[in-house]
C-alpha cells in the first residue's frame, strides 16, 4: 500500500480517514481519548498491548469505549 492512500474508517460511528498503512494505535491518538477505555474493531476486542500491531483496513469499525461513572 503507497504511503500517500487514506484509509476510511468510523470511530465511534464517525467516519474519518486516516495515512495508510495504518494501526488501531494510530485512531486512538486521532480521537485523543485517555483512559481507561476499551477498544474492539468490528466487535472484536483489542488488548491495549496490540493497539501498535493492528492493523486497520478500509472501512473498519472501531469502538472507544470509556467507562462512565456516576449513581
Amino acid at each position: 500500500m503507497a504511503d500517500n492512500l487514506l484509509l476510511q474508517v468510523w470511530i465511534n460511528q464517525t467516519p474519518h480517514q486516516l495515512p495508510a498503512p495504518a494501526t488501531l494505535a494510530d485512531a486512538v491518538a486521532r480521537i485523543g481519548i485517555h483512559p481507561p477505555f476499551a477498544a474492539a474493531v468490528n466487535l472484536n476486542f483489542v488488548p491495549k498491548s496490540r493497539y501498535a500491531l493492528h492493523q486497520l483496513s478500509d472501512g473498519d469499525h472501531i469502538e472507544l469505549i470509556a467507562p462512565i461513572t456516576g449513581g
